[in-house]
């Protein structure tokens, strides 16, 4: 007999601010280390904003720039974008001066949200500045008129001061009170499920950044779902995010938690011991570390206490299957949970399954959740791969994004006729469904011939017990067109030689498959997107070498 009491809720992201609220005003929605809002006051700060942009002259559709450390001005300006029926466009915060304006520009922002504060750990009001250099002559912050940002007419500061062309809070909370609060919930009744609800760019590995565009149904219908049905072991869900709110790992589970009235845990930025502390503290129920580099830092750091992940009873957690045995023999209690998403799927498109056993959750990265479609195609005839062979996984469904923003050519090149969305990612699939992460199309090494995956040569390096984080990258080679070099970090404590790594690959895997080098990382050494390591710095380090050498 079918199954109908899985009944699917989806509401404007907007509304589940608002339902919340009026559900629990006085639950803490959001909470830092040294500060914490409630649902009844997070929804008068959005309106607040809400009504600010409306007095600024910000109309539905607009769409509004958001570049700011994790902070609860972050968190209301979003919701107050959602509920006005704009589109929000978060800009990540490690972005430099060139891409700051590229984004400014080609996402036609009319507003951009931004923060002054010294605990910042950029000056993004000197950052703004540099990314359109007119602001700096321009003297009024009512309206500008930007040669370099022409759809620009608005900077305003959430938090701190503004000067000469950046608008301060001040000012801007005296316009809002121009605005009686009804305008605000009037346009939130129109907000379609369908619209455009968020613009997030990805960056690209050789080209400028494309912003996927992200509807209501995309961004809200799954994290609500998961936090509902999955993730909530108690009626109050108190989850933690480690990473940055413009980055849509800790996006989609602040929505979920915002979606089932839970307590949201984050940070300005990820310090390890901070994090234990909030964790302990707050005692969350379900962990979003989702990257080793995060996990790593949590399960190793010389001052956690027995007690500091107690709490857990989910860990969201990719990576190696040393590292997934690794957290959950530390974490008896607790669930892990491995998945597969992407920005363009609006984070999560597959999970374990509950029933599935702990190795093949090592193992694996689950199956496609209720309502996704999944394939797996050979990335040279664009044929149904066989079971357990490695393909290019297409994702059709509610959560896939409509297309990349004024680039159409880029959209025909993502998403096909009848609706699949060709992610790039290699996976293969076993005979229960379970589906396993490959590498990326452009991460797979071409070694006399033969394709090689950069991560099966990492997952097999961070089996020796010295190797805490492995990434693998192509060389240019005369004889063999690229050959696989290492980049490793080393547990604390312990000492490995680059010929002893060698020697643990020979014989244990294919001799092409061997690094033909291996170069040290300490932990900051690492370059970074907004939370993997950034393998076109890495290339590039290895080209600069080669060049030095």
């Amino acid at each position: 007999m079918p199954h109908f009491d899985d009944i699917c809720e989806v509401s404007p992201a907007g509304d589940l601010l608002v339902r919340a609220a009026r559900q629990h005003p006085f639950r803490d929605a959001v909470v830092f280390p040294d500060r914490r809002r409630n649902y009844g006051d997070l929804l008068s700060d959005a309106e607040r904003c809400a009504r600010g942009m409306l007095a600024l002259g910000v109309r539905p559709g607009d769409h509004i720039g958001l570049l700011a450390s994790n902070s609860l001005e972050f968190v209301a300006a979003f919701f107050g974008i959602l509920m006005l029926g704009c589109v929000a466009v978060p800009l990540n915060a490690r972005h430099k001066e060139r891409e700051i304006g590229y984004i400014v520009r080609n996402a036609n922002l009319t507003l951009l949200f931004s923060t002054s504060d010294p605990a910042d750990h950029v000056d993004f009001g000197a950052l703004i500045s540099g990314a359109i250099p007119a602001l700096r002559a321009a003297t009024c912050a009512r309206r500008l008129n930007l040669p370099e940002a022409p759809a620009l007419r608005h900077v305003v500061m959430l938090r701190g001061a503004g000067a000469g062309a950046l608008l301060p809070r001040a000012d801007f909370d005296a316009l809002a009170d121009r605005i009686a609060p009804d305008a605000v919930h009037q346009a939130r009744r129109r907000v379609r499920l369908c619209a455009t609800a968020l613009i997030l760019y990805t960056s690209g590995t050789t080209a400028d950044p494309k912003g996927c565009m992200l509807s209501h149904e995309a961004i809200s219908r799954g994290p609500v779902e998961r936090a509902r049905h999955r993730f909530q072991t108690d009626p109050h869900a108190v989850h933690w995010g480690g990473g940055p709110l413009f980055h849509i790992g800790t996006l989609a589970p602040m929505l979920g938690t915002i979606g089932v009235a839970g307590t949201f845990l984050t940070d300005t930025s990820f310090v390890p011991g901070r994090a234990l502390e909030l964790i302990e503290r707050e005692r969350a129920s379900t962990a979003w570390p989702w990257f080793p580099a995060i996990m790593q830092a949590l399960v190793d750091h010389p001052g956690r206490s027995p007690a500091a992940l107690g709490s857990l009873r989910t860990v969201m957690l990719i990576g190696p299957p040393k590292l997934i045995e690794r957290v959950g023999a530390l974490l008896p209690d607790a669930e892990i949970v491995q998945g597969c998403g992407m920005t363009e799927t609006a984070g999560v498109f597959a999970l374990s399954d509950p029933d599935e056993s702990p190795r093949a959750r090592a193992h694996t990265q689950g199956k496609a959740v209720p309502g996704i479609d999944v394939r797996i195609v050979d990335i040279d005839t664009g044929e149904e791969a066989a079971e357990g062979e490695v393909g290019e996984i297409l994702v059709r469904g509610y959560c896939v994004m409509s297309g990349y923003y004024n680039d159409p050519a880029k959209t025909a090149e993502a998403i096909d006729a009848d609706g699949w969305l060709h992610t790039g990612d290699l996976y293969r699939r076993s005979a229960s469904g379970s589906l396993s992460f490959n590498g990326r199309i452009k991460d797979m090494l071409k070694v006399g011939g033969e394709n090689v995956a950069a991560i099966e040569i990492e997952a097999y390096l961070c089996g020796h017990p010295a190797v805490r984080l492995a990434e693998v990258v192509g060389r240019p080679d005369a004889r063999l067109d690229e050959v696989p070099v290492a980049f490793v970090e080393l547990r604390p404590g312990a000492r490995a030689e680059e010929d002893e790594l060698i020697a643990f690959c020979h014989g244990k895997i294919a001799s092409y498959k061997v690094p033909r080098a291996v170069f040290f990382m300490r932990g900051e050494d690492w370059p970074m997107s907004a939370t993997k390591v950034n393998k076109r710095a890495l290339r590039q380090r290895l080209a600069d070498t080669a060049v030095a050498g």
